[in-house]
């Protein structure tokens, strides 16, 4: 039981070291094309070293996990099922939690293209270049949003061609609705046009698919609740009768039928948090 936790902590420091040792690779790579763009030809696509709106967490909340089960086998001293499941479940929940933080990010930044949209709209209906409404817009804006938009303006004042810049917005921001807003400019900067017409029915198509993203997740929030209150009330009851008889309880924790019992629980409480998770996603 031993030598499998050690074997356990040992993938993880050397699958933690292999992240660390990739991050300072790409982070060379990145100094490596910028020092090199200016050599690149002019028809060639510019070296993608943007950095995205928001990171996913991918290692940490099994990291946490780890160090959970870890705890738990060493400290505490429990069979390695009691260990290892618990572990599992702490990562699962972080996965989500940190999804969950990333699509609050998400409908923030959204929310926030359709006020910009608005104001580039005004300012085009006045009259204003399109590189002065986006400069209008950045004024106006707050974070997260102003960095990506300062980033396109910058990009254009010091040259850099407008579709570019643009594209490296939707890479940086991989939302359908930037997709949408960039294609819109990157069309209207190669053949013209109305821009604030186009730009008019571009907001509007993203309130609407804000407004139905809202519902369908209030229509969704009582069935994550309903998970986590079952998730809470196991746990509470089985402290509730450790509490109450503690040496029958402990009789049966130190059984087989009983440990294969509880990791069969904990189990169908890590497929739970997965299936909801899974059906609760927006693909629309």
């Amino acid at each position: 039981m031993i030598e499998l936790a050690l074997a356990l902590l040992c993938l993880a420091a050397a699958g933690a070291a292999i992240a660390y040792w990739y991050r300072g690779v790409r982070e060379r790579e990145i100094v490596r094309q910028r020092l090199t763009a200016a050599d690149v030809e002019p028809d060639r696509t510019p070296p993608r070293w943007d950095v995205p709106y928001v990171r996913r967490a991918f290692i940490l909340p099994w990291l946490i996990g780890g160090g959970v089960a870890a705890s738990l086998l060493f400290i505490v001293k429990v069979k390695i099922v009691y260990a290892l499941l618990p572990g599992l479940l702490v990562g699962l929940l972080g996965s989500e939690i940190d999804r969950m933080r990333i699509l609050r990010r998400a409908n923030r930044i959204e929310a926030q293209l359709s006020d910009a949209i608005d104001l580039m709209v005004g300012s085009l209906q006045a009259g204003g270049s399109v590189l002065s409404a986006l400069d209008f817009a950045v004024r106006e804006s707050r974070w997260p949003i102003r960095p990506q938009l300062e980033e396109v303006v910058g990009r254009i004042r010091l040259g850099d061609n407008p579709p570019a810049a643009l594209k490296a917005l939707a890479r940086r921001v991989p939302l359908e609705n930037f997709v949408l807003f960039t294609t819109a400019l990157a069309v209207h900067w190669e053949v013209g046009g109305s821009l604030a017409a186009t730009l008019s029915m571009v907001g509007k198509s993203i309130r609407d698919r804000i407004e139905i993203g809202r519902r369908v997740n209030s229509l969704t929030a009582q069935a994550k609740v309903s998970i986590i209150a079952v998730l809470a009330a196991t746990f509470f009851i089985a402290l509730v009768i450790w509490r109450n008889n503690p040496e029958r309880m402990e009789s049966f924790v130190k059984t087989k039928i009983g440990s294969y019992a509880i990791g069969f629980a904990i189990g169908l409480q890590a497929i739970g948090i997965v299936w909801s998770a899974a059906i609760s996603r927006l693909k629309f």
